[in-house]
């Protein structure tokens, strides 16, 4: 399950960001996934809860944003959805040659973290902050 290296990758990426902020917790990992990428979600959500256990994400949500596969025709350039498994030919003019332009993603878009200074009082909790995209 190759998925449980990508969440440790993921959680270490994430704790470097913490760490440069100066912050002891993080909030929130938003990830795009593209739908050739081959990371099954679910696993990946199951592996994040797993590998975040006592690191700075423990209780952080990850936020996995589903990216369709789009491909391109070189020769009429119609872009179309070529499904799973990938049908690489134009479902317009037939031309064999096509490119991938979509759904190979696997990226962190950003971490949240807290509000500096912020607490938690009332059972409600701060709101949190992108402080930075990572790629």
């Amino acid at each position: 399950m190759h998925e449980l290296s990508i969440a440790a990758a993921v959680v270490e990426s994430a704790q470097d960001t913490a760490r440069r902020h100066g912050v002891s917790s993080v909030e929130a990992v938003r990830l795009r996934v593209g739908e050739l990428s081959g990371v099954v979600a679910d696993a990946l959500r199951f592996s994040f809860e797993v590998v975040t256990e006592g690191t700075v994400l423990a209780g952080a949500e990850l936020v996995v944003e589903d990216v369709p596969a789009r491909a391109r025709c070189t020769a009429c350039a119609l872009e179309f959805a070529p499904g799973t498994p990938p049908r690489l030919w134009c479902p317009e003019c037939g031309e064999g040659a096509t490119e991938l332009v979509a759904g190979r993603e696997l990226e962190i878009v950003d971490v949240t973290l807290p509000l500096a200074g912020a607490s938690c009082r009332g059972g409600s909790a701060p709101q949190g902050e992108r402080r930075e995209g990572v790629a």
